[in-house]
């Protein structure tokens, strides 16, 4: 076969979606729809992710699309109507984004896109600005069940983990959830900003998030949601303070509506491999993110699985 014809023939293949997995690696662009504004969580590990990818060399080139807003369902929706069948279209996603469906009701649903692997795992942490009033968690609690809609509350969207952590802690000091002040912001970057500007009372949102300000002093930590302190951080669980609310952050990867079992197969390969580049190891130390890989039929159930774990935690809270 001439030079010319077998790169005609590859192109060919690889617009179809069926260029072996070795050669397609070799050549990946890949386009990342990470559904929320600049400076938060998914957009660190997206971006993380996409530098892991080019470092192990399962990618070419990897472009980014931020799509911010209703935790994360705006850019599902855009993500599951411009993809179909695209095998090297991924989205970053997490509890975040199940809470929001839950709550919001979106146009198109999560079943919508395929389960790529889950990534990580990580607890929230409660924070207050520097030169707030408050300075425990418990002070905090007192004034909000003098008046619940004095302490505002700033995080992700609704429905994010840090409102059902809020929702969790009103229920459980005996406040109706359904009273809290919870001002949602469309991304981490936003929220980082009311905190430290003292537009909200008190912010939730993952360690990795606030890390650098609570160590500068700009934030005081009160509060993880662990069940047991975290490993290196000196900051008290809810549960050691009296109040019993343990809840957990997650993120994960999904690839587009209607791609193969095929084109599954190769963006989950790349991923695992991603995940074992140096690149990716130096992330995870760097945002205090645990690995908690997870493909497959298990990842299929996880998120099935979360679905209801999340739903019960929020009709419990009086959220729903």
């Amino acid at each position: 076969m001439r030079r010319d014809a077998f790169l005609k023939s590859l192109a060919a293949l690889a617009a179809a979606g069926t260029l072996p997995m070795v050669a397609r690696a070799q050549g990946a662009n890949i386009k990342m729809m990470i559904p929320a504004n600049p400076g938060g969580g998914w957009d660190t590990t997206g971006r993380a992710l996409g530098k892991a990818m080019q470092d192990a060399g399962v990618a070419a080139s990897v472009s980014y699309d931020n799509k911010g807003g209703a935790a994360g369902t705006i850019g599902l929706a855009q993500f599951v109507n411009s993809t179909k069948g695209d095998g090297n279209a991924i989205m970053v996603m997490g509890a975040v984004m199940l809470g929001g469906i839950i709550t919001s009701k979106p146009p198109v649903q999560l079943s919508q896109a395929t389960p790529i692997a889950r990534l990580t795992s990580e607890y929230n942490v409660f924070v207050l600005p520097a030169n707030s009033p408050f300075k425990t968690m418990a002070e905090v609690i007192e004034q909000l069940k003098k008046d619940p809609g004095s302490v505002k509350w700033g995080g992700g969207s609704r429905g994010s983990t840090e409102h059902i952590a809020a929702a969790m802690i009103a229920r459980e000091v005996g406040v109706d959830p359904s009273k809290i002040n919870y001002v949602a912001f469309r991304g981490g970057g936003e929220a980082t900003a009311a905190i430290l500007g003292g537009n909200v009372t008190i912010g939730g949102s993952g360690y990795s998030e606030f890390a650098e300000y609570i160590t500068t002093g700009k934030m005081k930590a009160i509060g993880v949601t662990s069940d047991t302190r975290l490993k290196g951080i000196n900051v008290p669980t809810l549960k050691e303070q009296g109040v019993n609310v343990v809840i957990g952050n997650w993120r994960g990867v999904f690839g587009a509506n209607g791609i193969t079992a095929a084109q599954r197969t190769a963006l989950t390969d790349m991923i695992v491999k991603a995940t074992k580049s140096k690149a990716w190891a130096e992330a995870l130390e760097k945002n205090g993110w645990t690995s908690a890989l997870m493909t497959g039929p298990a990842f299929d159930k996880f998120v099935d699985d979360e679905f209801a774990s999340l739903r019960a935690v929020m009709v419990k809270s009086g959220m729903i």
